[in-house]
């Protein structure tokens, strides 16, 4: 798919959140939402949830969440109908730790990589295996990480997936104002293991 990713980019930097994922859903490919079921993940499958809730969305569960984590899952799930699609690892997370230890630290540099393929990358291939999505709805934010200031609302991955980012300038006080207006929960307790801390990459949006 060809775009001026400039132009579009430009056209799409005051449009509200529906409208922009109104515009992905425009350009008529396949497409999918993904989500982490972290702490601002209702905003991004409440915007979904209004404007189409037969839009595939997948959640890469690591097996590693919080039980906060999963009590928030599965609320947002009943209540929005989203169309939810999870992907697991291929191995229990005991399994897993009893083979490496526990979760690797980040000093661990080369096993700390082969549990975030495990655990991440290999259930989103799979996923992106199912769909052969060309367009990805992401709830990713330019204030999260030092590499999303480096994106916009709409870039190309290196498997030339259209990435459409609706709430990419939305500050966190835009994003707990939402679900305060619409009621919805989220989850204060969350950990992903594959970025450990704040700010870092867990490597679905990085990975080549």
């Amino acid at each position: 798919m060809e775009l001026d990713l400039d132009s579009v980019n430009a056209s799409l930097r005051d449009a509200s959140a529906p409208d922009i994922v109104r515009w992905a859903l425009g350009l008529e490919r396949r497409t999918i939402a993904t989500t982490s079921m972290g702490r601002n993940a209702a905003v991004m499958l409440h915007l979904v949830s209004e404007i189409d809730r037969a839009l595939p969305t997948v959640w890469v569960d690591t097996g590693y969440n919080l039980r906060d984590t999963y009590v928030v899952a599965e609320r947002l799930i009943r209540d929005l109908q989203v169309n939810i699609h999870v992907y697991s690892p291929q191995m229990t997370s005991e399994r897993r730790n009893a083979i490496m230890g526990g979760i690797p630290t980040l000093e661990e540099e080369e096993r700390h990589r082969e549990f975030t393929r495990q655990v991440k990358l290999e259930p989103f291939a799979r996923a992106l295996q199912a769909f052969q999505p060309e367009v990805w709805l992401t709830g990713i934010r330019r204030e999260e990480t030092e590499y999303r200031q480096s994106l916009d609302i709409v870039s190309v991955d290196h498997r030339g997936i259209v990435k459409v980012a609706p709430l990419f300038y939305w500050p966190q006080e835009a994003m707990e104002a939402y679900m305060e207006r619409f009621q919805l929960p989220t989850c204060r307790h969350y950990f992903d293991p594959t970025k450990v801390n704040d700010g870092r990459e867990c490597g679905l949006h990085t990975a080549a």
